[in-house]
């Protein structure tokens, strides 16, 4: 078994170009957005390669996407869906905002769960959009108590209402559980809201544990759900994402504008299928690497930073850190930065109960995760 996530050396990671690598001053060690310090799976970069050679970088055409994704949800989920039931898209933030606009209009609230993937504003707030938070509960989870009140205010002018879901959570890395995820669909049924799902993150779960599709639970024939190979094989630079529909919201998808099907790059198609297709060894292997990351960062934190809460995330390559005992005030990534040379994301932009808190991506080699930590630690 390989360990991607040990491949590359510190000075290998500092030679790319990407934002991650490029944002800050070579002194600092980003660990913020998420991007993986890993080689592309060899089936990816074949497929680049074969597609370079043979100049085969025009548009996109057909439905190889929808099946290869499809096909990898049963194989690992149990769960798959018809070929009518999707359609390609620019990447998941875009599709998560066509699918909002298919069921919504400009004005409308949209429900959302802080500490919430920050984009979720930015494109409600572009997009015309109102958010209405329905916070999770101290536990971190979906507080479903608060999510019927804001579905209630969300209807009460009589207009249309939408949900739109992170599943798995970002930042905190809950993974929702069945039961959650049906209770959600019998409140948007109740209350007529509309749910769309962001499931970029699905493919990345802790110790073989098995992603629940939103769309998998009873009451959720209405929902959408867009889903990427964009983060579980590293090709956010390459976009490409499928919105799938509810088997009672095919006709909603049916109106989707064909020119949407002409955002996504087609050499990130043919990237996404090759990874879903032939990269799934590589994928066990970054997944074995993250298990192993998960319980290293609990005991670098327990050595070095003991006033730091971190509860194990059970999905995604992201911690969220609770750094209000260390009397950093309310942005601790800004003076982690300063004082440590370390790149975190700020809490602060994950929206109500970010305050004290930082994100910190673990996709890296032992050796950094290490170094970043204890820099962290010399802040105090």
């Amino acid at each position: 078994m390989g360990s991607p996530l040990s491949a590359l050396t510190i000075e290998e990671l500092r030679r790319r170009s990407s934002l991650k690598w490029r944002a800050y001053p070579p002194d600092v060690l980003p660990l913020w957005v998420a991007e993986m310090d890993v080689p592309l799976a060899p089936a990816v970069v074949e497929a680049i390669v074969a597609a370079a050679r043979a100049g085969d970088t025009g548009y996109p055409a057909g439905t190889a996407y929808a099946e290869a994704l499809s096909d990898f949800a049963a194989q690992r989920w149990g769960w798959g869906f018809e070929i009518g039931q999707a359609a390609l898209v620019a990447d998941v933030m875009t599709g998560l905002m066509e699918m909002l606009a298919l069921v919504t209009s400009p004005g409308d609230p949209v429900v959302v769960n802080p500490p919430v993937y920050p984009p979720f504003y930015g494109y409600l707030e572009h997009a015309g959009r109102r958010a209405v938070d329905a916070p999770l509960d101290a536990n971190g989870r979906l507080d479903l108590e608060a999510l019927a009140e804001a579905f209630r205010a969300a209807v009460a002018g009589g207009g249309r209402a939408a949900y739109l879901l992170c599943n798995p959570q970002n930042p905190t890395g809950a993974a929702h559980a069945r039961e959650e995820l049906a209770a959600v669909a019998g409140l948007a049924g109740e209350y007529g809201v509309r749910v769309v799902v962001d499931e970029i993150h699905a493919p990345i779960y802790r110790g073989g544990a098995v992603h629940t599709p939103y769309l998998s639970v009873p009451g959720a024939e209405t929902g959408f759900s867009v889903m990427s190979a964009s983060k579980a094989w590293n090709l956010a630079g390459l976009k490409a994402a499928v919105a799938v529909a509810g088997p009672d919201a095919v006709g909603d998808l049916a109106v989707l504008h064909e020119m949407v099907s002409h955002g996504p790059s087609h050499v990130g198609i043919l990237a996404h299928v090759a990874g879903l297709t032939n990269g799934r060894d590589w994928l066990d292997d970054v997944l074995a690497d993250l298990d192993r990351n998960r319980r290293l960062l609990g005991e670098l934190l327990a050595k070095h930073l003991p006033e730091a809460r971190y509860v194990e995330p059970a999905a995604t390559y992201l911690a969220w850190l609770d750094c209000r005992d260390l009397g950093l005030g309310d942005d601790p990534a800004a003076v982690f930065l300063e004082r440590s040379r370390v790149a975190l994301n700020s809490g602060l932009a994950f929206g109500r109960g970010g305050a004290g808190h930082v994100r910190l991506n673990f996709a890296t080699s032992p050796a950094i995760l290490e170094e970043a930590i204890t820099r962290l630690a010399t802040t105090l």
